[in-house]
């Protein structure tokens, strides 16, 4: 039979496996395991094998063998990852897509009853309905001030009741009818608590941002940029359009009050001098629109008529033969 390895050995043998990982892979989920049992972590474990793997441990092993390895290869990228190791985490290393992978270990999350002293993760409301407890459970109701009727020989609660509240502490009442009613209220599973990405960390909501929130984003910032831009008049590739525009109405302006012309301000001085020939212009540009379209359609029309005027003979024959 071998020998159980010591505690140093297995310290060695973790910061090996730590390093190697580290080497390996550029991508890392970092993850709360809190309320996880082993069965579900090897659930998680089997569902990403394959491209991904998790790795758990005491946050002062992970620290080290990161600071370690960081030291030796002289590569300081891996030293954010230090702050994220607080609480009870694990690391997830993956090569395939960030978001898939975290959407794969959300599936993984399991039911939970709410044990005494658990704080809540969500509020609960226990629904209106028939609980099917007899009336002799009545006191649980009434502790917690649950309207109640007798129906049929079994308690039924006559509105929604919002029982515990995110963040406060499961009391024993709350924990005893929860478990009568048969509600197991809370679920589960690894969280990913921050993104680590060839050295740049980041927030896991930014994984859900789609190829149009990219694009609404950019936008805003580039109208940032153009309003700055115009409002210093420093020049940029986004207030280049603008500027051109700005600077074409100051000359026309000018060309307008003086006696210095040019085409384009010929044009605005006639309309000015006589501003019905702007109207009579306006109205025959869409009158010459319309007009096109009955003229295309008749053209269309002849088109189309021209088969039907094709004689007999064409088939070597006449009626009249």
């Amino acid at each position: 039979m071998a020998p159980k390895p010591t505690k140093a050995e297995k310290k060695i043998a973790y910061d090996a496996k730590l390093c190697k990982l580290l080497d390996e892979y550029t991508q890392i989920l970092v993850v709360n395991a809190d309320n996880v049992g082993s069965n579900q972590l090897q659930n998680i474990r089997g569902g990403l094998r394959g491209d991904s793997i998790v790795l758990m441990g005491k946050n002062t092993m992970m620290k080290r063998s990161v600071r370690m390895h960081a030291e030796s290869t002289g590569n300081d990228v891996y030293l954010s990852l230090i702050p994220l190791l607080v609480g009870n985490v694990g690391l997830i290393f993956t090569k395939g897509d960030l978001k898939e992978v975290s959407e794969e270990v959300a599936k993984y999350k399991v039911g939970a009853p709410a044990r005494v002293g658990l704080v809540a993760p969500i509020d609960v409301v226990v629904p209106p309905g028939n609980t099917g407890l007899d009336p002799s459970q009545t006191s649980f109701f009434q502790v917690l001030n649950i309207p109640t009727k007798i129906n049929k020989g079994t308690v039924e609660i006559i509105t929604p009741v919002e029982l515990i509240k995110k963040g406060e502490k499961v009391g024993s009442s709350e924990a005893a009818l929860l478990s009568k009613l048969g509600i197991r209220p809370f679920s589960y599973g690894l969280v990913v608590l921050s993104v680590y990405d060839n050295g740049s960390v980041f927030s896991p909501e930014v994984l859900d941002l789609t190829e149009d929130d990219l694009v609404e984003k950019f936008a805003v910032g580039v109208s940032m940029v153009t309003a700055l831009s115009l409002a210093i008049s420093y020049p940029t590739l986004a207030a280049a359009p603008h500027m051109f525009i700005n600077a074409y109405k100051n000359v026309l302006a000018v060309a307008v009050e003086t006696d210095y012309s040019f085409p384009e301000a010929d044009k605005v001085k006639e309309y000015l001098k006589d501003p019905s020939k702007f109207a009579v212009a306006a109205v025959a540009a869409p009158a010459a629109a319309a007009g096109g379209a009955p003229a295309a359609a008749a053209k269309e029309e002849e088109k189309k008529e021209e088969p039907a005027e094709e004689s007999d003979d064409d088939m070597g024959f006449s009626l009249f033969d």
